[in-house]
């Protein structure tokens, strides 16, 4: 699946959990300082993290969205880590590496404090804008460059709204990277999800990825339920 596909389904994944599961299981309990109550402007920012995390298995294509990213900075990671990994659906393509991820989150959280949180939201904001067309394509400063000034923007807004540790964070992230997996799995590539196992799994429905049927159905119907299920959550809420 494209990049764009990954953002909004994994903006839709967190839309739908957060209008299916009790809160609670969506927040993880609270420690150290961080809150386990999840309110309307973190359904909002949730989903921007959730669309970056949808990329995140990805960081190990050095042709891919994330690599453009950041320009020379995360071309060189996608290359280190697909160098590390084995390549392109590998090692990060596997639940070994959402769990990773995810616990990760937490720790980084709990033990490195604020400055993880607030790098970490950067990093997921500026995947969201890139997946999401919000800055001109191509590879150079005149596209990355908008892309981090916005993805800048959009942290320093969440570090005055967002806890200091949110207890929904890592759930995000988890649900961001397994939605990836999901994506991946349905095409005829499919994913290692038992790395290092070799199997590879998948249900081959996307035959081509970038086709009619993903840019101009999938994701755009992806994005209006996302924003119909957030609708509904919010206004939900007191």
């Amino acid at each position: 699946m494209l990049g764009h596909s990954h953002a909004t389904s994994g903006g839709l994944a967190w839309a739908a959990a957060a209008s299916a599961l009790p809160l609670s299981l969506v927040a993880y309990p609270a420690m150290h300082g961080s809150t386990a109550h999840v309110e309307a402007k973190d359904l909002i920012f949730g989903t921007f993290i959730t669309a970056g995390a949808a990329l995140l298995p990805d960081i190990d294509h050095p042709n891919g969205t994330i690599a453009h990213s950041m320009g020379p900075i995360t071309h060189t990671l996608t290359k280190g880590v697909s160098a590390i990994s084995g390549g392109h659906r590998h090692a990060t393509h596997s639940f070994a590496f959402v769990a990773a991820v995810t616990y990760g989150t937490w720790a980084g959280e709990h033990y490195l404090g604020r400055y993880f949180t607030l790098s970490l939201v950067f990093f997921m904001l500026v995947l969201a804008v890139r997946a999401l067309n919000l800055c001109p394509p191509g590879e150079k400063l005149e596209a990355y460059g908008p892309c981090v000034l916005l993805a800048g923007g959009g942290t320093v807004l969440m570090d005055r709204w967002i806890a200091s540790a949110p207890s929904w964070l890592p759930f995000a992230i988890g649900l961001g990277a397994l939605t990836h997996l999901a994506g991946d799995c349905l095409t005829d590539h499919g994913c290692r999800l038992f790395w290092p196992f070799t199997l590879r799994t998948g249900i081959p429905i996307i035959q081509r990825t970038g086709n009619r049927v993903e840019t101009w159905f999938l994701a755009p119907a992806m994005a209006v339920g996302c924003a119909v299920l957030l609708y509904i959550k919010t206004a939900s809420k007191p």
